[in-house]
């Protein structure tokens, strides 16, 4: 077992151009990098190449070193274009020479056309913002270092710079010269953006003038209802005749631009009435919670004559309301971690407040995920994800400990929003999945604004053989605010939109609403290049997290205790206090409260102004670093394996009847625990409720008489001479008090409860 602290956050101090690090190299690196270590590339620039010899099939060949680069060839071209740009690391490279050959592809060995020298030291270096260099054309020279007699040039550009270098992303790597030329898009780094979702809200009113096939029986019809793969049925309508409504709503979630139709089909049983096919293009667009025009829309019904479709034309119509809500937030990751609350119409929108800089450094200390040429191999790659926005790293081919050191922004809308960081293996190169490694999550409200965080996030996951460290993530994290009053003013706001609490969705449909947005989510992200695979995208919304599992039923728990220790903690000090366990407190507490009784215009105020002195006080041990995932929060440290074994068990499971059955046990057990807490909680509702109910005629007319008293008591006695004398009982000396429970609580357990009446 792993020790706790190989669990923890660390601080890190790279050598980043913000805070504490210093950029070495000598040019100072561009201000948008400032947060990742700079990383020295040499950049060639093929662009293209002319006077070849006809009929070759031409390439070109950079060598530089160890590594060597090539372009795809071109059948029989003697002008042929590439532009295509090698990027080779400095890193551990010996090389004064850059070698530019182009040559003929041949079936059996490649024919030498001609070739470009240049000296490494001769290499001039380009610093972003400055534009691009200019490509030039350069005379072929042969083997023994003559111009060609034949003619032949190429054009090239040849700079030094580094990641900050606006080719970068789109460049051939030397750190990936394994990879075919075909597998090279599907390494690169990229900028996903999630689409736009809305809520399709369509009210099913009423159908008019249906034709049943049987009508000696009254019909029983519902409406259905399917947009792309999602289908949705109304109820069967209470009104059994050719007119039947429901006035219920089926709520779908939908993305721009719109691709799909929605269909709307009516059926009575197994036959189908009619049907009406809805572009929502159309469909109009609200904010609020207005109600918008209703329209009729005429049910088509196609029958089949003579194996061919026959269309049948009739009166049947049905009365639909449809909207897209742009009020609403689509929610497609789980409101306690989510990235951005903002409605889904631009309307109602507000102006970015702050921003988020993230620079992803590098990895150490992954595993193996694959093997490739007999042995363990790591094809890391990083990806993020905050709002709509997701970034994907370049992959490091091969390497445990890849350094990534690019640089993202985005903007921030709300300050109470956490971003999402993932390391996942590139299974591309070998026709598989990509692999989960490890995930981080950063609570942007846990930020102070205008300082550089930089740490080392441990990747700990939950495997079926126990709680595991997959390695260190290295993060830089700068979260600035542009106007810190109309960040504190967020914090007034409700968290989601106006309509999210005017008109209400419930839990259920919540749920199911969030697993179709998943679904299109990475449906649309998959259909990009590279795509973002589904795995990778439902690795990071948290698909599956809602499924019971013991562990976190006991951490929950556990939550909910210590958050009980505040409330018992106080508890225990005030019983301390009227037991006189330290006589000199008690005395204070005995002046405070006669100073609180004499003057109670004090009261709210001492209060207040207490609790502005633990704020001051708990500030000197603020966190100084972001909160991070906690093995023993989660309990991950203490699970046993038949527990783990249960929640990675699939839905619904593929255990044996005897396991199956074991746990079953078990669930009736904790949930027996569970019914007799909640069976307490009910009795002592009850017994309340019972006081003046006359259940107890007895108990009843003592409360009925006790209550005439007291109103005459507090009538004719002063409220401080109450409270005074009140006080002073709760507050009495050890002496004056006996072991038996109270009077009050003794006829409150002699009230009845309905327990008695459960069977």
């Amino acid at each position: 077992m792993e020790k706790f602290e190989d669990f923890a956050l660390k601080q890190t101090a790279p050598k980043i151009g913000a805070g504490a690090g210093v950029i070495s190299g000598g040019d100072r690196f561009n201000a948008t990098y400032d947060l990742v270590e700079q990383m020295e590339y040499f950049y060639v620039r093929i662009v293209k190449a002319k006077e070849l010899p006809g009929g070759c099939d031409p390439y070109v060949e950079v060598k530089l070193g160890n590594y060597k680069g090539v372009t795809k060839h071109f059948e029989k071209k003697a002008n042929p274009e590439w532009n295509l740009v090698f990027a080779f690391s400095q890193e551990q490279l010996q090389a004064s020479f850059l070698e530019i050959v182009v040559k003929d592809k041949d079936v059996v060995k490649d024919d030498f056309i001609g070739r470009a020298t240049f000296e490494v030291v001769d290499i001039p270096r380009r610093v972003p913002p400055d534009s691009p260099l200019a490509p030039q054309w350069y005379k072929l020279e042969d083997k023994k270092g003559e111009k060609l007699h034949k003619g032949g040039e190429i054009m090239l550009a040849l700079w030094k710079g580094t990641q900050a270098d606006e080719a970068f992303s789109d460049a051939w790597h030397s750190d990936a010269a394994t990879v075919a030329s075909e597998g090279v898009s599907r390494i690169r780094g990229k900028v996903y953006l999630s689409p736009r979702l809305w809520y399709l809200r369509v009210n099913v009113i009423q159908c008019q003038d249906l034709v049943p096939g049987d009508k000696s029986r009254p019909p029983e019809v519902c409406v259905k209802a399917i947009l792309g793969n999602q289908a949705l049925r109304s109820k069967i309508s209470s009104v059994k005749s050719v007119n039947p409504c429901w006035n219920e709503d089926l709520v779908f979630v939908v993305a721009e631009p719109f691709e799909e139709p929605l269909v709307i089909s009516v059926d009575n049983k197994e036959e189908m009435l009619g049907r009406c096919l809805i572009l929502l293009n159309s469909v109009h667009r609200r904010l609020d919670n207005k109600a918008v025009p209703a329209r009729w829309h005429n049910l088509e019904k196609h029958s089949l004559v003579e194996g061919m479709k026959k269309e049948t034309k009739f009166s049947s119509k049905i009365h639909l309301r449809l909207s897209l809500d742009g009020g609403y937030h689509v929610l497609d990751e789980s409101t306690c971690y989510s990235s951005d609350y903002r409605p889904s119409s631009k309307l109602l929108w507000k102006s970015g407040i702050e921003l988020l800089e993230l620079g992803i450094i590098g990895a150490t200390g992954l595993p193996p995920m694959k093997s490739r040429d007999g042995r363990g191999t790591t094809d890391a790659y990083c990806v993020a994800k905050y709002g709509p926005k997701w970034v994907r790293t370049r992959t490091i081919i091969d390497s445990g400990s890849p350094r990534w050191n690019e640089q993202y922004t985005w903007e921030v809308f709300d300050p109470c929003t956490v971003i999402t960081i993932g390391v996942f293996d590139n299974g591309h190169f070998q026709g598989g999945k990509d692999a989960s490694i490890g995930k981080v999550r950063i609570r942007l409200s846990t930020l102070e604004t205008e300082r550089v965080y930089t740490h080392s996030y441990p990747l700990i996951v939950l495997k079926p053989s126990g709680v595991k460290k997959m390695g260190e993530v290295h993060l830089a994290v700068r979260f600035s605010c542009t106007s810190y009053l109309n960040m504190l003013h967020t914090y007034s706001h409700p968290l989601l939109p106006r309509m999210h609490y005017v008109h209400p969705l419930s839990v259920l449909e919540i749920d199911a609403l969030r697993h179709q947005a998943i679904q299109i989510v990475s449906l649309r992200l998959r259909r990009a290049e590279p795509p973002l695979n589904r795995e990778v995208v439902e690795y990071m919304l948290d698909v599956g997290s809602h499924i019971w599992s013991v562990r976190k039923a006991k951490a929950n728990f556990v939550r909910i205790m210590s958050l009980m220790s505040g409330v018992v903690a106080v508890a225990k000090w005030l019983h301390q206090i009227c037991h006189w366990k330290n006589p000199l407190t008690t005395i204070l507490i005995h002046i405070l409260f006669l100073i609180l009784l004499l003057y109670p215009d004090l009261i709210f105020p001492t209060m207040f102004l207490y609790l502005f002195f633990i704020g001051v006080w708990n500030y000197r041990w603020k966190p100084r670093h972001p909160p991070h995932m906690d093995i023993r929060l989660s309990l991950a440290d203490a699970v046993g394996f038949d527990e783990l074994d249960e929640e990675f068990d699939t839905f619904p499971s593929c255990k044996s009847s005897d396991t199956v059955r074991m746990r079953y046990d078990r669930l009736r057990s904790i949930g027996g625990r569970i019914q007799s807490v909640v069976g307490d909680l009910a009795m002592q509702g009850e017994r309340i409720g019972c006081v003046l109910s006359w259940r107890d005629p007895r108990a009843s007319a003592l409360f009925v008489v006790f209550c005439l008293f007291a109103a005459f008591v507090l009538y004719v006695t002063p409220f401080q001479i109450v409270v005074l004398l009140l006080g002073l009982y709760v507050l009495r000396h050890p002496k004056l008090r006996t072991k038996t429970p109270h009077l009050c609580t003794n006829f409150f357990k002699r009230l009845p409860a309905r327990s008695d009446l459960m069977l």
